[in-house]
């Protein structure tokens, strides 16, 4: 991998020597147009359209139309500006890490040492770690004053551009200003399905479906030409959301409860489909054990011996006591 830029880190006033390198790279496949008749390749030609001749990158020049004139900025005039020639990444503040707004962030860089001695890129990357800060830097990187944010990713640094504020449109839209009465029961059901499918963040986990289809559809094509049959590759897609035209969910409450079934695995909530079958189900007559007679139930009578027997021994009983009181 090789160093897109090479500078310092200004840190009051220490100095720690950096290069940066790319921590992202793009997976998607390349295309490229053609012309849909006899599939020649469109390329895209830089022509001046006063002498109509074909220019060599090196032989332009930017410029600035306001409307009534040009004023063109050769190379040389454009690498003059300060703020290009710095090669350094000025520490200007350090926040709560919870402050950066996501929406500012833009490309992300690794920054590692760049010296034979890397002890002061040791020991910011330690005071980040335990200050638990994020560090708002300004630098310049390819003809552009940057405002970015550095913070520890693991054993290095990592610059992350930003977004300047005037960069960031607001959010202004009169439909998301909602009136909409949301029930109690909605809520509750709709924070259910959110902790069914909460969990720990594992980026690995994901994979990009579109570009992995495309790779396959490249494939197919490859060996079956022009006799491709796409639903025969992918086969029929769709949706089984109830939707209205305007896209919006029928029954909201009805749409919360599938989706918790269908996340949690458990059974099917009462939907109209299960209540028919819970109806045709009670339809049918269920068999039941036979219930004991009231015969059964009650103890069966004693015999004429067992009964003259315990008479017997009751009067024996009563001659003995009296017996003993005399």
């Amino acid at each position: 991998m090789r160093a897109i830029w090479t500078g310092s880190i200004a840190f009051g006033l220490v100095n720690v020597p950096v290069k940066a390198y790319g921590a992202t790279s793009d997976h998607d496949v390349s295309l490229h147009q053609v012309h849909d008749a006899d599939g020649g390749r469109i390329r895209y030609q830089r022509s001046c359209e006063v002498c109509g001749k074909k220019i060599p990158y090196e032989r332009i020049n930017k410029a600035f139309d306001d409307g009534e004139r040009t004023v063109v900025l050769t190379d040389e005039e454009m690498e003059s500006l300060p703020a290009e020639k710095s090669r350094e990444i000025e520490v200007v503040q350090f926040v709560p890490s919870e402050q950066i707004d996501p929406i500012m962030l833009e490309r992300s860089y690794y920054l590692v040492p760049d010296s034979k001695s890397p002890k002061a890129y040791a020991l910011l990357r330690r005071t980040l770690e335990e200050t638990d800060l994020t560090a708002v830097v300004k630098f310049a990187l390819r003809q552009k004053t940057r405002l970015g944010a550095m913070r520890v990713r693991g054993d290095v640094l990592v610059l992350q551009g930003l977004l300047w504020a005037d960069e960031v449109r607001e959010a202004d839209f009169p439909e998301a200003r909602t009136n909409s009465k949301i029930s109690a029961q909605e809520l509750k059901m709709s924070a259910t399905l959110v902790k069914e499918y909460s969990t720990d963040f594992s980026p690995g986990e994901f994979e990009d479906d579109y570009q992995v289809q495309l790779r396959t559809l490249i494939e197919e094509k490859l060996k079956k030409g022009d006799s491709l049959d796409t639903e025969e590759t992918f086969g029929a897609t769709g949706t089984d959301a109830e939707t209205t035209e305007s896209g919006d969910v029928i029954d909201l409450l009805e749409a919360l409860k599938r989706s918790i079934a269908r996340k949690s695995g458990s059974a099917k909530p009462d939907t109209p489909a299960r209540r028919s079958g819970d109806a045709a189900k009670e339809a049918t007559p269920k068999k039941t054990p036979a219930k004991k007679t009231a015969a059964a139930k009650k103890k069966p009578a004693a015999t004429t011996t067992e009964t003259s027997a315990k008479a017997g021994t009751a009067g024996r009983k009563t001659a003995s006591k009296s017996r003993k009181g005399a």
